[in-house]
């Protein structure tokens, strides 16, 4: 590879980087990049991929991504990972690839305790953020349905954002759905590992039926720990992020809950929670990904949910008119046995 990689200057002529102070380069020039362009930056020379690993940088970019990471507690992790902020950017921000998961259950080693980084961004902006431990060593914890609840169901959190709603309501939907965003990064501190479980932009946005709050999904869709055709084929890692207020007036975060769910609609318990995102985060394949990947794989679950629901109503249907058959012949029999004896 190339060392010698140059860049002209108004001045004319052809200078190489080596002539710039590697301060002056990193200050005015790779400060300014955001997280992929300095991961691209890095591979063109072995002199950039140099001055692009400086871990200040990486600080400076994940602070700026995910503002929860300025935790006191979250920066002692980060700092033992291999690369420190750099090895935590290269797991947090692409998406979980969807791949089988290849983890045998019986002799991987399920973490202890989990922390999560969640923010809420509206128009880019950060408007609630928020570090959770979770202490996952417990029996109840193991056998337990997996939810987490980043709220008091008293409490509420406060945005800037203006609620509106009534005439507005269909147009006000659609707005949160295209300018609400999320990050819900799952930490496991043993093995410094992290992986972001968010679809980041919302798969859909809807009134609660009873409360009339809004209710913005966000859903990562991912290989389940089970074999093709089973239930736990694929599950999702969905969080929902419910929002109320008066029209005209502020925008109050309600709850923002986490919960797993497989192809029929069913809740895992924390043990299989554990052990499908102890495979993803092993797992080691990632891809980047904006815009609305995420909502087209939670469209396509959704639809494969539907029909394996409808194939087991089917099931049961014609196991209904097996038992119905076999119960009137059985009828029939027992009282022709009794007319005709």
């Amino acid at each position: 590879m190339n060392s010698t990689t140059s860049l002209p200057l108004h001045q004319g002529g052809i200078t190489p980087i080596s002539a710039l102070h590697p301060d002056i380069f990193q200050s005015h020039i790779l400060a300014l990049l955001d997280g992929p362009s300095l991961a691209s930056l890095a591979c063109v020379s072995s002199q950039l991929h140099a001055l692009s690993t400086h871990d200040i940088l990486w600080f400076n970019i994940c602070s700026s991504t995910w503002p929860s990471l300025n935790h006191p507690r979250l920066q002692q992790i980060i700092s033992t990972f291999p690369s420190g902020h750099r090895s935590f950017f290269s797991d947090s921000f692409p998406f979980p690839d969807l791949q089988p998961l290849k983890l045998d259950v019986n002799s991987c080693t399920l973490p202890t305790e989990l922390i999560f980084a969640v923010d809420v961004y509206y128009q880019n902006q950060i408007i609630y953020s928020k570090v959770e431990e979770l202490d996952t060593s417990s029996s109840w914890f193991l056998c337990s349905p997996f939810r987490v609840d980043l709220l008091d169901p008293k409490d509420s959190a406060s945005t800037p954002v203006r609620y509106l709603g009534g005439s507005q309501d269909e147009a006000w939907l659609q707005h949160l759905e295209e300018n609400l965003s999320l990050s819900w990064i799952v930490i496991n501190p043993t093995r410094k590992k992290a992986v972001n479980v968010s679809s980041r932009r919302a798969v859909s946005v809807q009134r609660h039926w009873l409360t009339g709050d809004v209710q913005v999904r966000f859903g990562t869709v991912t290989a389940g720990d089970e074999g093709r055709g089973s239930s736990r084929e694929l599950v999702e890692c969905g969080v929902v992020v419910t929002c109320c207020g008066k029209e005209g007036g502020e925008m109050h975060v309600r709850e923002v809950c986490m919960v797993m769910e497989d192809m029929e609609g069913k809740g895992l318990n924390g043990k299989d929670r554990l052990v499908i995102l102890e495979g993803v985060i092993e797992q080691g394949r990632r891809k980047g990904g904006e815009g609305n990947e995420g909502k087209v794989k939670f469209e396509e679950f959704q639809e494969r949910k539907r029909e394996r629901k409808e194939e087991n109503q089917r099931k049961e249907r014609v196991l209904d008119l097996v038992c119905i058959t076999v119960g009137v012949v059985g009828f029939v029999s027992f009282w022709s046995a009794i007319l005709f004896k």
